[in-house]
């Protein structure tokens, strides 16, 4: 028999940990899933939450059951990878120390708070929760501010969202470049226009050096009163990665060769936004399109090792960056394999149906691989499979 414990229920790890179930039954595979929180986070859309739109509800028990996965509730707060052990602070009380043969680390990552005051005074997307709290916090605005720092997909989505649901509240992008600097000229265009006519109000070439209880200070020195301050400027690893003696990059985030293993402990793999991937364009950065497929082809390593087989290479190319603009638009920049836009792209309700049909995905998908299928779609992002 074979221990493995997948760290993480999130898309990438329930992914790996259901195929992994399935993939090593003969091999004597004993898969154990650990997750803080009993429910699955569909991360894809706390933007909504944070608007305060009611989403469903997807216990972690019901989606593992008929799976062969063992479920274990509790946060990871130390990896001992020489030891084969990580501990955790179990979610009925106390603490427990769980073994493993082997890892499979896809706790993902968290928001980097770095600069001074976002700790304190601004709110984050690192859970379910978190986007509740900000959600409940605008509840409480009759009229105000919202600044939205960070120009990427999720704060594009965040300041598109937040001035659909609630007009009544003032909305403020602020960028270091441009909004979806990413998207092609096109796609792009149509993005702008859309933040235009929702009210959404963009200041590109700014920094946010520090955040204050009510308000933003630029590096100019120029200060923005914000009654709430969302913060997506980035992430970095969780500190347990590095304090687990893992090698790590950077950003915190664990090396892994192309199998997707630990470059310094080989018992270890590590998948999603926890992992440095590096593929023939570079590092892949995170994002559930290619933190899914990476889920999946880890389960394929893990039971070609147990065969006594070398596990295959992992390779990846992008598709697309789809980004919903509120509830009644959506624009989708196709891409070339290394993320640069290509010529294509689409708007409106075309685009709504695609990213709809993306964020609607993971439940069925969760129930064909408990059958041993894997979605064809899935085989354009990799050929690993």
């Amino acid at each position: 028999m074979s221990d493995i414990l997948v760290l993480g229920g999130g898309y990438t790890g329930m992914m790996a940990a259901i195929r992994a179930a399935r993939l090593t039954r003969k091999t004597g595979g004993r898969v154990t899933l650990v997750n803080a929180a009993p429910a699955f986070t569909e991360r894809l859309r706390l933007h909504q939450t944070a608007a305060g739109q009611e989403l469903g509800d997807h216990p972690l028990a019901e989606l593992l059951a008929g799976s062969g996965v063992r479920l274990e509730l509790g946060r990871v707060t130390a990896v001992d990878p020489v030891r084969g052990q990580v501990r955790l602070d179990a979610r009925d009380g106390g603490e427990r120390v769980l073994g493993y043969d082997k890892l499979v680390y896809a706790l993902g990552t968290v928001t980097d708070t770095s600069v001074p005051g976002v700790d304190e005074h601004a709110y984050t997307y690192d859970d379910h929760d978190s986007a509740v709290r900000l959600s409940r916090r605008l509840d409480d605005l009759t009229r105000g501010t919202v600044v939205v720092a960070g120009g990427g997909l999720t704060g594009v989505e965040s300041a598109a969202e937040l001035a659909e649901t609630r007009p009544h509240l003032r909305v403020v992008l602020v960028t270091r470049g441009r909004p979806g600097s990413m998207m092609g000229v096109s796609a792009r265009a149509y993005l702008d226009a859309a933040l235009e006519r929702l009210g959404v109000e963009v200041r590109s070439g700014a920094d946010v050096t520090k955040v204050l209880p009510d308000g933003v200070e630029l590096d100019g020195g120029e200060l923005i009163h914000s009654d709430a301050t969302l913060w997506t400027t980035g992430t970095k690893g969780l500190p347990v990665a590095t304090e687990s003696g893992l090698t790590v990059d950077a950003q915190g985030r664990i090396v892994v060769d192309s199998a997707l293993r630990s470059v310094s402990h080989p018992d270890v793999y590590a998948v999603g936004d926890a992992a440095a991937i590096t593929q023939k364009f570079g590092v892949m950065h995170g994002t559930c399109q290619g933190g899914i497929p990476a889920g999946l082809h880890v389960a394929g390593s893990l039971a070609a090792t147990l065969r006594g087989k070398d596990p295959a290479a992992f390779r990846f190319g992008y598709v697309h960056q789809p980004v919903s603009l509120g509830r009644r638009d959506a624009v989708v920049q196709f891409t070339h394999q290394d993320d640069s836009p290509r010529r294509w792209y689409l708007t409106g309700r075309a685009a709504i149906r695609y990213k709809e049909t993306l964020c609607a995905s993971a439940m069925p998908t969760f129930k064909l691989l408990k059958r041993g299928l894997v979605p064809v779609w899935m085989f354009r992002l990799t050929d690993t499979l």
